[in-house]
């Protein structure tokens, strides 16, 4: 309790007039309080100007009213100010010169506040009490504070902070507490007393969640400031880390930026708190062990950057404050700094750390042809293996591994982290002293690899398998839907027919009726049960379609076709004629022969084309005799260099020749057992032979069991079967892999194939049959949408009811614009829909005669509006080439015809075991014969269809293509959509221009309202070291050496700033 009657030297607020030694009271019963204060002599002009203008805002005078009365003189000014404070003094002044009257009093309000609600009235006393303590703190002696300190009562006000209703920590309490903690910090002993309290700083930080901006500002600069303070930069990091738990932030410093973006209501001309975040964030990157610590720094700013900080920082410059300026300018100097000075580590000026593939190139060229080379391939290769895929948790691997990442950086020798440690008890040294045996990884990772092996080909296996059924049910199902088809189409048939058979009859007993002479009729046709079926409706292109083969029948067998395999390159179409065939034989009598000298073992062909023997009368080729050539060539080194037997050989020196002779018998013994290999094609030729085949990773004798089988496993691609038609045997290839079939163990890889392909009997017709049969699904596929597209918007536009709508306004429209002979229509051409946005108004270019139109259909017609709707098909059929799809047509139907051919071959000779090309293809062109007739039938109705439409709309017929006629409907409609978004967008700028104009208005007005109603409480306080630092924090201050010395760096070159060396930092900081 404090004591009854105490001296003092002086009450708390009479110690702000600066005076050493302030007058002497002594206090008795007799003598009311209330007089002393007209004793008290007056304060000096700026204290007392401070108070007298807190008087007045209180009033809330008119702006007249407020002129009068600083209008007074001083002693007027005290006399008023006097007069109207004696009801709100303490009665017991003595009391307040004591710490344990205010604690007892804050103690009381924070039990109280949770009990009873409180008006404006006693707010305003609970805040005097606690603004009382704050100028004590500040101006008391110091064994005050000293007490204050022993009687715990920085505990008392954090608890009071703890503790504090909404309503509270929106008032001006808040703040008054935030004060009363900042003026304890105003000297060594106290600011020592706050940063030893476990959980000060902590607590502190929590008052960053209230609304009350001049709350945030105080906040904001005592954590700046502690962080200029020895051992007080950590503390600050912990307090932003427990604030982001205690505000459930996504991340760090998530509140403090978007505090410093929002520009709206309130928040929109606070420049004093930007300033004060941008302050806070300078000090934090700069000070403690963002002092020297590059690597901090950088570590730091890029949590800003990634929260966004940079678009901030460009639109605060709108704010054209001197001091905010200065805040942002010290910002983006230290990083223009540091960056370079990340840039001189690889020898660049500027890092893009944006791009992470301009990062990963610098990382890979730091670290190529080093031993931490292959590391980096490894955290690569983990990296794709890392998950991906949103939720799950996935988000915690990758903090996990960002986490140790940083703590790797951060951490020093002995263990410490600068920053708030991501990862508890997370040592990087013991950690790397626990790393396991180089041998037991590499044993680990051989065993990851082999599964990894196994792994792929069980997958390779299994969407083999997976194709393979996929394909079988897709060949079922359309099985099923073509014999469902054909069972329709024979029922419907049969009631046809059955009805012309009733038909025959009556009409034939009506004529024997009226005939009476009984003159016998033909019978009539046979039921559809007998063997004759009737005949195929003719196919579109005047020949009719050979019938499709029946699966039990056996016709005569017509002589096989001599064809012979097209020349290398790209396949022909299947179906095509071959290639005439030369003359072998004709002329063989007639031919002279040569003694032309034969080879003692095979050489490689010569690929020429030979004159014939009739054409060398009167040629250069008469005086030519190649007989005595061969006297003089060399015929054995023409052997040795032009062998058909690829071996390593050198163009032998005379030097080679002396060591031949001289080699040991060691060296004759391994030249005669290296393997000899037989190769008589083109050498490019069976290079890409061999590449394909590699690809297709399957052995001759299973590539010829698919053939043979029609692939009924999928084992050959599309792509693959292509690529194989380039690599048919020709005839001069067969001649020659036949003269050497008794070596077909030494041969080539790309000659074995080929011969061994060549006794397939018509390989070229299988392979083409077997890629007709795999692609002709996707042809149907791709062809069915055109012709459909054509069909259904033949009949949309034909059937718009909407469409006529807008046909009818526009020739009502041109009829009363068009004058004379222009004028007067019945009807115009489509294509001239597209002229309608030509025609623009004359009061705004920007609206033209479409616009207007829109306009009239949003009032008048407004169900045209969705004439799209109508028109859906209209946008495909208008990339339909016609006659490019009849070819499409004409080809699948010519290949149908050559695959039927092939078929009665195929029937006519005996097979082979495996051989199932009968089957496969009898049951395929039964299906494809089916679904490609259909196919004829709809593109039919399609072009019949579209002659109407070009008939209803008064178009040439065959003049127009469909892609020209609907390509005119298509670019109305394109045009329409886009007149109705500007209609929508003019409207839209019209009325936001409207909101905008009213909200100036408003804002103009609220601005005059807060003009009127804004007090200042500016009361000058005596201040401290503390309070030195939080200014110079404030203004900027604090950083002005780093900025005149960057505005010294600005005018010398880029190589005195690589001479200059490292960057002094300098920072106010607070010594003890």
């Amino acid at each position: 309790m404090p004591p009854r009657k105490r001296t003092r030297q002086g009450l708390g607020f009479l110690c702000c007039f600066g005076s050493s030694e302030p007058p002497e009271i002594n206090l008795k019963d007799s003598v009311p309080l209330q007089l002393l204060e007209f004793s008290a002599p007056m304060p000096p002009a700026e204290e007392l100007h401070a108070r007298f203008l807190e008087l007045v805002d209180e009033l809330d005078l008119t702006d007249k009213n407020r002129e009068a009365m600083f209008a007074l003189p001083d002693e007027k000014k005290w006399q008023i100010y006097c007069s109207k404070k004696k009801e709100q003094e303490d009665p017991n002044k003595l009391a307040t010169s004591w710490p344990d009257y205010y604690i007892d009093r804050i103690n009381s309000m924070a039990a109280m506040q949770t009990l009873f609600a409180f008006d404006e009235e006693e707010m305003e006393m609970r805040n005097k009490v606690v603004e009382d303590l704050k100028t004590a703190l500040r101006t008391q002696p110091m064994r005050f504070v000293t007490r204050f300190i022993e009687l715990d009562g920085l505990t008392c006000l954090l608890n009071f902070l703890r503790s504090m209703d909404y309503e509270t920590s929106e008032s001006r309490v808040h703040t008054s507490i935030i004060g009363c903690i900042k003026a304890l910090m105003n000297n060594s002993q106290g600011r020592a007393h706050v940063l030893a309290h476990p959980q000060s700083i902590n607590t502190i930080s929590q008052s960053l969640r209230t609304e009350n901006i001049k709350t945030k500002v105080a906040v904001l600069e005592i954590l700046g400031a502690v962080c200029l303070v020895p051992d007080g930069h950590k503390k600050v990091l912990q307090a932003m880390a427990h604030y982001q738990k205690y505000a459930a932030e996504r991340t760090r410093f998530q509140t403090l930026l978007n505090e410093l973006d929002r520009s709206t209501g309130r928040y929109r001309d606070e420049v004093s708190l930007k300033t004060a975040i941008m302050s806070f964030i300078n000090a934090v990157l700069n000070a403690g062990a963002g002092e020297d610590n590059l690597e901090f720094r950088l570590h730091l700013r890029y949590e800003f950057l990634m929260l966004g900080i940079q678009p901030v920082i460009d639109k605060l410059r709108e704010h054209e404050n001197a001091t905010l300026d200065r805040h942002l300018d010290f910002f983006e100097m230290v990083r223009n700094e540091d960056d370079s000075e990340l840039a001189k580590r690889f020898d660049l000026t500027h890092v893009d750390t944006k791009s992470a593939g301009s990062m990963f190139e610098l990382i890979k060229k730091k670290l190529s042809h080093t031993d931490s080379y292959p590391h980096l391939l490894s955290i690569l290769q983990h990296l794709l293996q890392m998950p991906y895929k949103r939720g799950g948790g996935s988000l915690q691997h990758w903090q996990l591994l960002d986490r140790i990442l940083q703590q790797i950086i951060l951490q020093d020798d002995k263990g410490e982290d600068p920053d708030v440690s991501p990862l508890d008890n997370f040592s990087v040294k013991n950690i790397i002293r626990m790393l396991v045996n180089e041998n037991e990884v590499k044993q680990w990772r051989d065993q990851a690899e082999k599964f990894r092996k196994d792994h792929t080909e069980l997958l390779a296996r299994l969407e083999k398998k997976e194709r393979e059924c996929e394909t079988k049910t897709q060949e079922k199902e359309e099985m099923m839907k073509t014999l469902n088809k054909m069972k329709d189409k024979l029922q419907r048939e049969g009631v046809e027919l059955r009805s012309a058979r009733e038909q025959v009859l009556d009409l034939s007993t009506r004529i024997n009726d009226i005939a009476g002479s009984g003159v016998p009729f033909p019978p009539p046709p046979p039921p559809p049960g007998a063997p004759m079926a009737p005949p195929p409706p003719p196919m579109t292109g005047g020949c009719p379609p050979p019938p499709p083969p029946l699966p039990f029948s056996s016709p005569p067998p017509p002589p096989p076709p001599p064809t012979i395999p097209p020349p290398p390159g790209a396949p022909p179409l299947f179906g095509a004629p071959p290639p005439p065939i030369p003359s072998l034989f004709g002329s063989v009598s007639t031919l002279r022969s040569k003694s032309i000298p034969q080879p003692s073992h095979p050489l490689k062909s010569f690929n020429w084309a030979k004159l014939g023997e009739n054409l060398i009368n009167g040629t250069i080729w008469d005086d030519i005799d190649d007989l005595r050539a061969f006297q003089i060539l060399d015929l054995k080194d023409i052997e040795k260099m032009f062998s058909a037997y690829q071996r390593q050989q050198e163009l032998f020196t005379n030097q080679s020749f002396k060591q031949k002779e001289t080699g040991s018998m060691d060296d004759i013994y391994v030249s005669t057992r290296k393997v000899k290999e037989l190769s008589v094609i083109d050498g490019r030729r069976a290079q890409n032979c061999i590449i394909l085949l590699s690809k297709l990773k399957m052995s001759n004798e299973e590539i010829k069991r698919a053939i043979l089988e029609m692939d009924e496993r999928e084992e050959l691609a599309k792509d693959m079967l292509e690529q194989l038609l380039k690599f048919v045997p020709e005839k001069s290839d067969i001649d020659l892999l036949e003269e050497h079939k008794h070596e077909l163990e030494r041969m080539a890889r790309a000659d074995r194939f080929l011969f061994e392909m060549s006794r397939i009997d018509h390989y070229q017709q299988r392979l083409q049959a077997l890629f007709f049969k795999k692609k002709f699904a996707e042809r149907l596929a791709e062809i069915k949408p055109k012709v459909e597209a054509i069909l259904n918007a033949s009949k949309e536009v034909t059937r718009s009811k909407r469409l006529t709508q807008v046909l009818e306004v526009v020739l009502a429209f041109g009829n009363f614009m068009n004058k004379g002979q222009r004028g007067n229509a019945f009807g115009f051409k489509i294509s001239s829909l597209n002229k309608i946005a030509d025609t623009k108004s004359s009061i705004d270019r920007n609206i033209t005669m479409l616009h207007y139109l829109i306009m009239i259909f949003e009032k008048n017609y407004p169900d045209t509006l969705h004439i799209q709707e109508d028109l859906s098909n209209v946008p495909e059929a208008a990339k339909v080439n016609l006659a490019e799809l009849e070819k499409e047509v004409h080809s699948i139907r010519s290949g149908l015809k050559a695959l039927e051919a092939e078929l009665q071959y195929q029937q006519s000779r005996s097979r082979e075991r495996g051989d199932k090309f009968v089957v496969v293809i009898s049951d395929f062109i039964t299906v494809a014969g089916f679904g490609f007739s259909e196919l004829e039938d709809q593109l039919t109705e399609a072009k019949q269809k579209f002659a109407k439409a070009l008939k209803h709309f008064g178009e040439d017929e065959g003049r127009m293509p469909p892609d020209e006629f609907f390509g005119i409907f298509d670019t109305f409609l394109q045009s329409f959509s886009e007149a109705r978004q500007d209609l929508e967008n003019m409207q839209r700028r019209k009325d936001e221009e409207e909101r905008r104009a009213r909200m100036e208005a408003m804002l103009k007005e609220q601005r005059e309202r807060e003009r009127r109603a804004k007090k200042s409480s500016a009361s000058e306080e005596v201040s401290g070291e503390f309070d030195d630092l939080v200014s110079a924090l404030r203004s900027g201050e604090v950083f002005d050496k780093d900025l005149n010395k960057f505005k010294r760096n600005r005018k010398r070159s880029v190589n005195q700033l690589v001479e200059g060396g490292g960057r002094e930092r300098a920072v106010t900081k607070v010594n003890y």
